[in-house]
């Protein structure tokens, strides 16, 4: 069996470095916002680029304190997708805020920047552009937008540890970022745990107060708050694991490859990398007319594969018909019947890239 995804495999390959993190917290007697969540926070903010990072429960509270940080509430409108992890658009409801969605681009699956001028409103205060599987978004456009029309800028990175937009890494570009250390991800913990990212130290001072019940003193909060605190374990991990992310994105690259060395001829769409960014992988995507028989192909010969994500946002049950946008987005449901995720982690070897490939192109015909 060669599985999807194998967060497993990425904890045995720094077992020893991770298994000593841990001990080391387990003996301190301190589990809660600590020296190695602060140690983490300064690590990330220098790996980023930014001035501050502040570390939070999971990728979803980052994106919801995010948006309360930059003052998005009832009343207000944010842009975003709906080809994305449904955490995108339940972090904006989470704000109390309306979602608003524009289509994407079918060759890099983030959002159109041409059509977001059309959905903006005067309720309008934020902009979430998705950096969806290891793919910036196309920043400066949306930049340029957003400046013109006095819009904040929210990164969702959620998918894009460590990729670079025309030569700065994705979650410095905008007013806040933020990222999700899920164990799956190209920066995964071993269980939840999230980051907001900025350079704005007023964003940043919000979200450390948003965190922990508003407390700039403990037990006294200045304004109301919650709990979504990274854990010391999870931090002792994610800075082990930090350390060697640019050599598992290299080493994800070179699986990514394999892949297209060896389905240049398939009949399917493979990944494209935008002019003068790095895609990290955290998916390897390809588009078929024929998924689910591919799904059923690779299936039966023990290939892990998946679906990212095979009902838009717009169109399930939680959402149908009530999402502003959800009618125009012909290149979202259009994806969403062709997408299909192959196996990618850093740990996959060349022998199990060409089983894959082998599988793949028996299916089309050019095997």
């Amino acid at each position: 069996m060669i599985p999807v995804a194998n967060p497993g495999a990425q904890y045995r390959s720094h077992k020893t470095e991770i298994d000593e993190a841990i001990h080391r917290v387990l003996k301190s007697g301190f589990y809660i916002l600590g020296e190695e969540v602060r140690a983490f926070e300064a690590d990330f903010a220098n790996f980023l680029g930014v001035g501050y990072a502040v570390g939070v429960g999971s990728g979803t509270e980052a994106l919801h304190l995010a948006l309360a940080a930059c003052g998005v509430g009832p009343g207000d409108e944010v842009i975003t997708v709906s080809h994305t992890a449904v955490a995108t658009v339940a972090a904006i409801e989470m704000a109390g805020a309306t979602p608003v969605l524009a289509d994407i681009e079918p060759d890099y699956f983030s959002i159109d920047h041409n059509l977001i001028s059309d959905a903006i409103t005067p309720a309008t205060k934020a902009i979430i552009p998705v950096h969806l599987y290891g793919q910036p978004a196309d920043l400066d456009p949306i930049m340029e937008l957003a400046g013109k029309f006095g819009l904040q800028v929210i990164e969702d990175c959620a998918q894009a540890h460590g990729a670079f937009y025309k030569g700065k890494r994705v979650g410095s570009y905008g007013d806040i970022a933020c990222f999700s250390f899920y164990p799956t991800k190209n920066l995964g913990g071993l269980g939840d745990g999230g980051m907001v990212a900025s350079n704005r130290k007023d964003l940043a001072k919000r979200v450390c107060l948003l965190r922990e019940y508003g407390w700039a003193e403990r037990y006294v909060s200045q304004v109301p708050g919650g709990n979504s605190r990274l854990d010391e374990i999870q931090a002792s991990i994610l800075r082990i694991k930090l350390k060697h992310l640019d050599s598992e994105n290299a080493a994800r690259n070179h699986v990514a490859d394999g892949y297209r060395k060896g389905l240049t001829n398939c009949k399917l769409t493979l990944p494209h990398t935008r002019r003068d960014s790095t895609h990290v992988f955290h998916l390897f995507v390809i588009r078929t007319f024929s998924r689910d028989e591919l799904r059923q192909h690779l299936n039966d010969r023990g290939i892990g594969n998946a679906v990212h994500y095979p009902v838009p946002i717009h169109l399930q049950p939680a959402y149908k018909g009530r999402l502003r946008g959800g009618e125009r987005l012909p290149v979202t449901e259009r994806v969403s019947g062709e997408v299909l995720s192959l196996p990618m982690y850093p740990e996959l070897t060349e022998s199990e890239t060409e089983v894959v490939v082998e599988a793949v192109t028996r299916f089309n015909g050019t095997g």
